[in-house]
């Protein structure tokens, strides 16, 4: 083997280290890239030559070659932000972003909603997932995350709880009112006021009527809105020893509301002692009914199953849709297509679809980044063993070329 051999030795050396600088410069480029997970340079060797030498077989190489560049999926660390839609996730998976019918997967969880209200990462590509049915479970196939349209539904009321004082020592004749609002099946607020009319001793009978904006006078009747309260010489609640029962017509388009007056609990007897004849003066001081409007979305929320929730104007808040997650038999087989995406390869494998915390995954967390996984301290402990062995890769051909001159220089 000729002294030139031994030349082109040190320039693949010269060669194999320029690349392992390449990568060592990428990963450092990118230590504040969200979601970037960094390289690492695999050498080998190249054999070109067997000699034979008696009954012995003499193999020399021919320098060095980058054999792979291996990615690593260690977890990076997290930061907090302010944005909700933001994610990271804690563990295997990958999330699953869509460009037409070109379907890729990413650590980097940057994502905002755009103008049409889909969920999508800064380059435009719309994040997958599923929709949850009344259950809350996610069903159907994977599909764009689209909060289009997305509102709160309206809820009639079906019960209702006054707290008041009716004053003991009011005369007879005395009208006292409370205002209580409610919701018809369409969302409209109906609201329903309760006249109290002291009666003699501690009794006062009770009549209802109820309005709703657009509707004619008189034209939404109210059904078992009258009776009498009866209060004991401790001022607490005696009469009646059931619910009262009461039905709200005439809201238009609507379908009649059927109310409970919460005064007594059914499963002990017992009153609740929000209504009291103390010798004080008549006062409203509390009220809960469970019925609401339509609502929409103002604010948005990611739990650790990938949940994505909407607090609406409404008060409710309601699960939306669910993040769908990625996972590969070789994540390290991943094709890098640059803006921090990775396309499936045949060294990968098909990709395993799934949720967070299930079958394998790791957890979401909201209002966070996962940020790149390169630790600049190992990055500069490997840039200066490169350094130096390409230094003395370039040893070799100054070495040689002083060989060969002195080869030349056998004939003077």
């Amino acid at each position: 083997m000729s002294l030139a051999s031994s030349m082109y030795s040190g320039v693949s050396g010269l060669m194999t280290y320029g690349q392992a600088m390449n990568v060592i410069g990428d990963n450092i480029a990118n230590v504040n890239t969200v979601g970037f997970k960094g390289s690492k340079s695999v050498f080998a060797d190249i054999l070109s030559h067997s000699v034979s030498n008696g009954s012995a077989t003499l193999q020399i190489g021919r320098g060095s070659m980058l054999q792979n560049v291996n990615l690593s999926f260690s977890q990076g660390s997290f930061e907090t932000t302010g944005n909700a839609t933001d994610m990271a996730v804690q563990g295997t998976g990958f999330f699953i972003v869509n460009q037409g019918t070109e379907r890729y997967y990413t650590r980097a969880g940057q994502f905002t909603l755009d103008s049409a209200s889909k969920l999508v990462n800064p380059n435009g590509l719309v994040v997958q997932g599923y929709q949850l049915d009344t259950n809350g479970v996610a069903t159907g196939s994977l599909a764009d995350i689209d909060l289009s349209g997305v509102q709160s539904q309206p809820k009639a009321s079906t019960y209702f709880r006054l707290g008041a004082n009716l004053n003991a020592n009011a005369s007879s004749g005395t009208v006292f009112q409370s205002a209580v609002n409610l919701y018809s099946s369409l969302g409209q607020l109906v609201t329903l006021t309760i006249s109290f009319t002291k009666q003699s001793g501690n009794n006062w009978d009770y009549s209802m009527a109820a309005t709703t904006s657009g509707a004619a006078s008189g034209s939404v009747t109210v059904t078992g809105g009258t009776g009498s309260l009866a209060f004991s010489t401790a001022g607490q609640l005696t009469s009646p020893t059931t619910n009262p029962a009461i039905t709200i017509n005439g809201v238009s388009g609507a379908s009649p509301i059927s109310v409970t007056w919460n005064l007594i609990d059914s499963s002990t007897g017992s009153t609740y002692g929000d209504m009291t004849g103390y010798a004080a003066n008549s006062v409203t001081n509390a009220l809960t009914q469970d019925g609401y409007a339509t609502g929409t979305l103002k604010a948005l929320s990611v739990d650790q199953d990938g949940i994505i929730s909407g607090l609406f104007s409404n008060g409710q808040t309601q699960n939306l849709r669910q993040v769908g997650l990625a996972n590969f038999s070789s994540p390290w087989g991943l094709t890098r297509t640059g803006n921090s995406l990775f396309a499936e390869s045949a060294t990968s494998g098909q990709p395993v679809l799934g949720l967070a915390r299930a079958g394998g995954f790791g957890s979401i967390a909201g209002s966070a980044l996962e940020q790149s996984n390169v630790d600049l301290g190992t990055e500069f402990v490997t840039m200066i063993q490169t350094q130096r062995g390409y230094q003395a890769n370039s040893r070799i051909i100054t070495t040689v070329d002083e060989m060969l001159t002195e080869a030349v220089n056998l004939k003077r």
